[in-house]
């Protein structure tokens, strides 16, 4: 559990030179992925890489293949994925699986983790696909380790979801310690989400010019961000479980 003066910003970062870049401009912690399209497990390589670039925490996405299901197979090899993250570096993982029920699957996340108990995690927008939101929230409240959760609040963008985000907010206090806001955020969604108690925020093609995922990160566009969240939330935000 972490306190930032004026909310945490993630980006999601690519490579070395985009970490340096996202730093440069006053982000808070690191999402690396493979790409920005389907978010994918990196090389455990490049984890070591983008380690050595930059200071800010790095948290790795565990992810084989698009959708949010898996099989014995790929759970072998995603705990296999997170102890190489860990030996290189990473300071946690970005992971979230489903159930044929578009259920939390409590049992195979719980296992993916269990050689790493002491690793801080991130369960991402796999919980925008669930049907039953409200389970899906409950489960969430099982998983050891958790501190935050990506999430549009909808399967498609925070725009869509904005509403839902603001509602669940104010409802629940667990949620809304642990939200992170991110999947299509757009600078005007900042102050409505900080309004109702929200200070995690993610941005992954607004930081790069035109939104282009073939553009490094901006320092200028983060720091536009980061300017944004302080003026926003200028209270002092903890972040993780209440």
């Amino acid at each position: 559990m972490s306190a930032h003066l004026g909310g945490l910003l993630e980006v999601v970062v690519l490579h070395a030179a985009d970490a340096e870049r996202a730093e440069a401009g006053g982000a808070d912690r690191l999402e690396l992925t493979s790409d920005l399209v389907d978010g994918l497990s990196p090389e455990p390589a490049l984890v070591g890489q983008v380690r050595r670039a930059t200071t800010l925490p790095i948290r790795v996405v565990l992810r084989l293949r698009q959708g949010y299901t898996t099989d014995g197979g790929e759970v072998a090899r995603l705990k296999g994925l997170l102890s190489s993250y860990i030996a290189v570096g990473a300071d946690g993982v970005v992971l979230g699986f489903l159930n044929g029920h578009t259920e939390v699957d409590v049992a195979v996340v719980t296992e993916i983790l269990s050689g790493h108990p002491e690793v801080p995690w991130t369960f991402h927008r796999a919980v925008d696909a669930c049907i039953a939101s409200n389970r899906a929230w409950r489960d969430l409240r099982t998983l050891a380790g958790l501190d935050q959760v990506l999430t549009a609040g909808s399967a498609r963008s925070v725009s869509e979801g904005l509403d839902d985000l603001v509602a669940r907010a104010h409802l629940d206090q667990f949620a809304r310690a642990l939200i992170m806001a991110g999947g299509g955020l757009l600078p005007e969604h900042v102050p409505w989400l900080a309004r109702a108690g929200i200070g995690a925020f993610q941005i992954g093609a607004a930081a790069r010019p035109l939104g282009s995922a073939k553009a490094y990160v901006d320092p200028g566009l983060v720091r536009t961000w980061r300017a944004l969240i302080d003026h926003a939330t200028p209270r002092r935000v903890t972040l993780g479980r209440p």
